[in-house]
């Protein structure tokens, strides 16, 4: 469905000669914002099931809290905690000598994330606890280097340094009390595959050994077919980044888009996870992109009294709004009815385990759809 643009509207600054004056002004306006918020939930839910929001019946929930938004991460974690098979801790990168480094923040966050975790068994499920590892690189002087492709290539260049890599790690998961790994090397260069996969096969043979567990976290733009991954990891396939950073506006995944990977997931071994990213992003006429939480998005729709329009070929929310310098942004974000919708695409073929990127700044009715 073409995206339709509609006219933002202009905050109006009135001249207020006194207080009685202003004290109306302000119920007024309280309740005119309350009204356009009821007409925003009315045409979003207008003609939709009432069971739209609820997850397939027999599904398996994950979700992944990272370290720089660990608190409203926190506060997501103690509503869901109870519906979760597993969280994973977005928490280990590199430094620049190749060797896992850990942020302050999620060192100082790891207790009180435990202590949710442990806490959830009240509700009849406790998360098992996964170690996330990303080829990220952390240098000295506070710059880093996103999903580099050289550190993998070095990391599994040889069977010695895979050795060493996998030392370290089996140290860091039984130091830190994990139940398993998630392995979460993006923009692999094609020529590494084989060694990667040696890498996941050696992996999974050691945490197995000690009862543990292996995930692995895959792009759209993995050659599936050609892989030979190997049998017992726990594989997790992201379904996002449709539109983003690199596009104009759009859902960060659409039905078609999911359809498709689904598909492709049927070459996996085992039981995949298929992993859909919340909130969405702002474009503005500036040339400028800004990601943004559920929450972030659902306050800029009631703050500009803008009109919400439904994506038919994604189930995603798009508006227009225009800020107070007169700039025009387009929003497009994912609400519970969307990730709903995306949830039983897969479900069509065969996927029903489902991840989370990520908690943080959820809405009451998101939250509410996973319990």
């Amino acid at each position: 469905m073409p995206v339709k643009t509609i006219s933002g509207r202009r905050e109006r600054s009135l001249h207020v000669p006194d207080a009685g004056k202003r004290g109306r002004n302000l119920i007024v306006a309280v309740l005119v914002i309350a009204a356009v918020g009821a007409v925003s939930f009315l045409l979003l839910s207008k003609k939709e099931p009432e069971n739209v929001h609820e997850l397939p019946a027999k599904s398996a929930l994950s979700a992944w809290i990272v370290d720089w938004q660990s608190d409203a991460g926190l506060a997501d974690l103690s509503k869901l905690k109870g519906s979760l098979a597993s969280l994973q801790v977005f928490a280990a990168y590199f430094d620049e000598q190749g060797r896992l480094y850990y942020t302050d923040q999620m060192k100082q966050s790891l207790p009180a994330i435990r202590e949710e975790v442990g806490s959830a068994e009240a509700n009849g499920m406790t998360p098992a606890l996964f170690l996330t590892i990303v080829n990220d690189r952390i240098n000295s002087d506070g710059t880093a280097v996103q999903k580099e492709a050289a550190l993998v290539t070095e990391l599994t260049s040889s069977a010695a340094r895979r050795a060493q890599h996998i030392d370290e790690i089996m140290s860091a998961v039984g130091s830190g009390g994990y139940d398993g790994v998630e392995l979460d090397y993006e923009k692999i260069a094609e020529d590494d595959w084989n060694n990667v996969t040696a890498l996941y096969r050696e992996l999974y043979e050691k945490l197995a050994a000690d009862n543990k567990t292996l995930r692995v976290v895959l792009e759209p733009r993995a050659p599936l077919e050609k892989l030979a991954l190997p049998e017992g990891p726990v594989y997790v396939m992201m379904a996002y980044n449709l539109y983003g950073y690199h596009s104009g506006p759009g859902p960060k995944a659409d039905h078609a888009f999911i359809s498709k990977l689904a598909q492709r997931m049927g070459s996996l071994p085992g039981e995949p996870f298929i992993a859909f990213s919340l909130g969405g992003f702002a474009w503005s006429d500036k040339g400028e992109t800004t990601a943004l939480t559920e929450t972030m998005a659902a306050g800029l729709l009631r703050s500009h009294n803008a009109e919400p329009q439904r994506d038919e070929g994604s189930g995603a929310v798009y508006f227009t709004y225009q800020d107070e310098l007169e700039n025009q942004h387009i929003v497009w974000y994912a609400d519970h009815i969307t990730v709903a919708g995306w949830m039983r695409e897969a479900e069509k073929h065969g996927i029903d385990r489902f991840a989370l990127w990520r908690l943080g700044e959820m809405e009451q009715s998101m939250l509410e759809s996973f319990n």
